[in-house]
């Protein structure tokens, strides 16, 4: 392993790490089809909305979501540079050569 790999194998574990995140992931999927207040996404996927703040905060930090205020609200949308790539990329992979993901030993279900 090369000097260069070893630095990116913390970030990038972290990057996905943040992704692995159930309600994390279920905030992005919700916001993949439309900008959403706290209120909205809470209500929606039926999640307390400190808990929503909590994890928006993180996506927030790392760049997966963007917000505006809106009136005495934050709107909170998906990074279309680089989330709405990635959730495709990662879509292709899955149909193309994932079909046994949950045949995988190595993997929590």
């Amino acid at each position: 392993m090369t000097f260069q790999s070893l630095k990116l194998s913390k970030p990038r574990s972290l990057f996905f790490k943040a992704l692995a995140n159930p309600a994390r992931m279920s905030i992005i999927n919700l916001l993949q089809h439309r900008s959403k207040s706290v209120a909205q996404i809470s209500e929606e996927l039926g999640f307390e909305q400190t808990m929503v703040s909590h994890h928006l905060q993180c996506l927030s930090f790392c760049g997966f979501v963007t917000s505006q205020r809106k009136g005495k609200s934050k709107i909170y949308s998906l990074n279309k540079e680089t989330v709405v790539p990635i959730l495709e990329i990662v879509d292709r992979h899955l149909e193309e050569f994932a079909s046994s993901l949950y045949e995988c030993n190595s993997l929590k279900r």
